[in-house]
């Protein structure tokens, strides 16, 4: 297994050719996915340094093991993955079109690269600190850990003084962020296909999802019968693009169901919102204090923030962290913020779809009994998709017939089968309930909500007497 082509190219001077031909000089790693990985010596100058060690503290999931207790991998192991797959993607590429391609030891190393630091900027608690908590504590916050990925490979080759070429950092930080929304222009129109590896802007097939979704299900316990070595295989560019063959449309179809599956099933089971619900109050609680929000702007502070902030919230004596502490020691106590209920928002309906409040919940309750108020109320709108939103990521894919045609095409659903679905999002709205004695009066406020905003109960169904009756004391 060669971790590198072995035809003879001209590469920059900083570029260790001697290392990256023979594997004896890589570090060998054995990952529970992937089996033995091999570490080249210009990634380990990265990987050997605290900023990078610092995704050992980062579990892939936040708090998802407190649901699944497998789920405690960490993004340090994703990214090794992420490595892994990126320099196997382009290794068989340069097996099957190197020459065709012009691709070169040069390549491959900033693709491995950029696969091992897409998630060095990587917040807390999975997704949760970057679109959850930053955006209650800083008014239009636009930060992203993709931006940060990018800020710190530049502090960690500064920092630690490594001798990289300039211009592969420059493509590593665009391939980093090819997917995100401040994607930065290409250095170079040439090889575009190398920014379909990592992280993909064009369909979002990526490596990076290869990895964690075949990574989570195994943590989860949960069956995984999307096979992504069978499209590293069969891939093949047309055009500057990565295209797939026609017969493995309902291969591509699984990645998008399993990554939906698993938004469904792990990443926004409900007990799992109600602890990052809790923890995102917390965290609100203690940002005054211990300033959390304030690393972000430096990637010198910033990595020095990450999962261990709730057992610093949780032992710290601080008066003014009391409130914080409080709330960790009830996810302790698993005394979690109520489940209430939840409903999909009718499909036709998803068009124009605002955001359900705490407030539009309060302000559904009828006059009688308890006064219910905006803190009491938790409010979880949760969108699951194919990963384009309404729309079907096939669409924006490239297919070919076989490797005698250079032919590239699109396939609309109704070629295939009409068993694949006609929408591709679904938006669910779930409601807790800060106080258990509060349940009853929210779950009927909620239901007050649905009948006036679309004439009917949109829940499957109502909300059990027994926890609607729940108290504190039980």
């Amino acid at each position: 297994m060669g971790a590198y082509c072995n035809v003879d190219v001209s590469l920059p001077s900083t570029y260790d050719v001697a290392s990256a031909r023979d594997l004896r000089l890589c570090k060998q790693v054995h990952d529970n996915v992937h089996g033995n990985i091999y570490l080249d010596p210009l990634s380990l100058k990265f990987i050997d340094t605290e900023q990078f060690q610092r995704l050992r503290e980062l579990k892939q999931l936040g708090f998802t093991h407190m649901v699944y207790p497998g789920a405690v991998h960490s993004r340090f192991e994703h990214s090794l993955g992420v490595y892994w797959l990126a320099g196997q993607s382009v290794e068989k590429l340069n097996s099957y079109q190197g020459l065709e391609l012009g691709i070169d030891r040069f390549d491959i190393q900033t693709v491995k690269l950029a696969g091992l630091m897409h998630d060095v900027g990587h917040g807390p608690f999975s997704h949760l600190f970057e679109r959850e908590f930053l955006p209650l504590v800083i008014s239009g916050s636009q930060w992203s850990h993709e931006q940060m990925s990018v800020n710190m490979v530049d502090y960690i080759v500064d920092e630690h003084c490594i001798d990289v070429d300039p211009q592969m950092i420059r493509r590593v930080k665009e391939m980093i962020l090819a997917s995100s929304e401040s994607a930065l222009p290409k250095s170079s129109s040439e090889k575009s296909f190398l920014y379909d590896i990592v992280a993909n802007g064009r369909n979002g097939i990526d490596v990076d999802k290869f990895d964690y979704i075949t990574r989570d299900c195994r943590a989860c316990g949960l069956g995984c019968n999307f096979e992504f070595q069978r499209l590293l295989e069969t891939m093949r560019v047309l055009d500057d693009e990565i295209c797939y063959r026609a017969k493995d449309y309902l291969t591509i179809h699984k990645l998008f169901a399993t990554r939906a599956d698993l938004y469904r099933t792990v990443y926004t089971h409900p007990k799992v919102k109600a602890i990052e619900l809790m923890v995102v109050d917390a965290l609100v609680h203690a940002n005054n204090y211990l300033e959390i929000s304030s690393h972000i702007h430096n990637p010198s502070e910033y990595w020095k923030l990450d999962d261990t902030i709730i057992k610093t919230i949780e032992i710290a004596p601080s008066q003014e962290l009391k409130e914080a502490r409080e709330l960790i020691l009830r996810i302790r106590r698993r005394n979690l913020y109520q489940f209430c209920n939840e409903y999909a928002v009718p499909k036709d309906m998803l068009d124009n779809f605002k955001k359900v409040t705490a407030q539009d919940i309060v302000c559904s309750q009828k006059s009688g009994g308890v006064t219910l108020k905006e803190e009491d109320v938790a409010v979880c709108n949760v969108k699951i998709d194919l990963t384009r939103g309404k729309h079907n990521p096939l669409e924006s894919i490239n297919f070919f017939k076989d490797y005698e045609s250079d032919e590239k095409f699109t396939i609309r659903d109704d070629r295939i089968s009409h068993l694949l679905p006609t929408s591709y999002q679904d938006m669910i709205v779930r409601v807790y309930s800060k106080k258990p004695e509060l349940v009853e009066a929210i779950s009927e406020a909620f239901e007050n909500f649905q009948l006036k905003t679309y004439g009917i109960k949109a829940q499957v169904h109502s909300t059990p007497k027994k926890k609607r009756r729940y108290n504190s004391c039980t």
